[in-house]
C-alpha cells in the first residue's frame, strides 16, 4: 500500500493539472472501498465546472480543492492498488479505470484494480469531520511528531512499538516499509513494548521518521508492485531500503557483523536487525 512518501511524490507530479478546469466526469459505475458506490452527484458539484485550484495531502489522503461557491475538495485514498495519472485525453483508457475527470486535451483518471481505494466529497474547511480524517494523527512532514509527541502515545500502550508507528491516530502516513526502516535507524528493536519507550530512544525514534520519510521522498518513494507517480514514473527507493525486503542478507550499520531477520507479527512482515536493534 503506498505510503506517505509515495502519496506525497503523487501530490508533487499532479502539480501541472494545477489551474485547470475540469469540463466532463466519467465514472465506471463500479463501487471501490467496502463495496461503496461513488457518490457521482456529489463528486459533479465539487468537481465539474470548477479549476482544480491547488493540491494538498494529509498522511496517505490527497485532497483537490476546487474553486466555485461551493469550495468542493475530492478527497483520493489508493488503497493498495490505486493509480491517479494525468495524461493526454487521446491515450489508451487503463483497464480497472473508475473515475476520469477531463481537463481539455488532458485527462486525470483515478484506476484500481483491487479497488480497496477511495474517490469521496467533502467541504473545505471540514475536512476533520470526514469519517476518514476525523480521528488522524499528526503529519510527521507537516506537524509537528518530535519526541515528547511519540512518548506521551507510547506510554499509554501496551503493543508493540512497530504497531504504535502504523496506528494513523499516533501518526499519520507510515505503513509497513518505513516503519520497519526507521526502527532499524534509530535502532530500536521493532517488537519492544511501547509502554517501555524510554524518552532519549522516543527522541531518536521521532528524528528517524522524518529521516526515513524524507529520504524516500529524494528517491520519488517505493516501488515494489502497483505504485507509479502521476507521470506513470515508478519511484527507486526500493534500491535504497536498508532491512525491509532484505532478510538473510548483511546489515548495512557500519561496525555490525548481524545479518536482517524477517518474522510475522499481527499479520504483517517485519524486518530489524537482531544484533543492533536493541530490545
Amino acid at each position: 500500500m503506498p505510503e506517505l512518501p509515495e502519496v506525497e511524490t503523487v501530490r508533487l507530479t499532479l502539480a501541472p493539472a494545477v489551474g485547470s478546469r475540469v469540463t466532463a466526469i466519467w465514472t465506471s459505475g463500479l463501487p471501490l472501498r467496502l463495496n461503496r458506490p461513488i457518490d457521482i452527484p456529489a463528486l459533479t458539484r465539487a468537481s465539474r465546472g470548477h479549476t482544480l485550484e491547488g493540491i494538498r495531502r494529509l498522511g496517505k489522503y490527497l485532497l483537490l480543492d476546487f474553486d466555485g461557491r461551493a469550495r468542493g475538495t475530492v478527497l483520493v485514498h489508493l488503497g493498495m492498488s490505486g493509480r491517479l495519472r494525468l495524461g493526454p485525453r487521446a491515450a489508451p483508457r487503463a483497464d480497472h479505470t473508475h473515475v476520469i475527470w477531463r481537463m481539455g486535451d488532458r485527462e486525470l483518471r483515478f484506476s484500481d484494480p483491487r479497488r480497496f481505494g477511495l474517490v469521496s466529497t467533502l467541504e473545505r474547511g471540514r475536512e476533520r469531520e470526514h469519517p476518514s480524517l476525523a480521528k488522524m494523527g499528526p503529519d510527521p512532514l507537516v506537524d509537528t511528531v518530535d519526541g515528547a509527541c511519540l512518548h506521551a502515545a507510547a506510554r499509554r500502550s501496551r503493543r508493540t512499538l512497530k504497531a504504535l508507528l502504523l496506528d494513523q491516530h499516533v501518526i499519520a502516513g507510515i505503513g509497513n516499509i518505513y516503519a520497519s526502516e526507521a526502527l532499524w535507524q534509530a535502532g530500536i528493536r521493532p517488537l519492544l513494548r511501547a509502554h517501555r519507550l524510554s524518552r532519549p530512544r522516543a527522541d531518536r525514534l521521532a528524528q528517524a521518521v522524518r529521516e526515513v520519510l524524507d529520504r524516500a521522498l529524494g528517491h520519488g518513494g517505493t516501488s515494489l508492485r502497483d505504485f507509479v507517480d502521476a507521470d506513470g514514473n515508478a519511484g527507486e527507493h526500493a534500491h535504497y531500503l536498508w532491512v525491509y525486503g532484505r532478510d538473510g542478507e548483511p546489515c548495512p550499520r557500519r561496525g555490525c557483523n548481524g545479518r536482517i531477520s524477517r518474522v510475522v507479527h499481527d499479520g504483517r512482515a517485519t524486518f530489524f536487525c537482531p544484533r543492533c536493534q536493541h530490545p
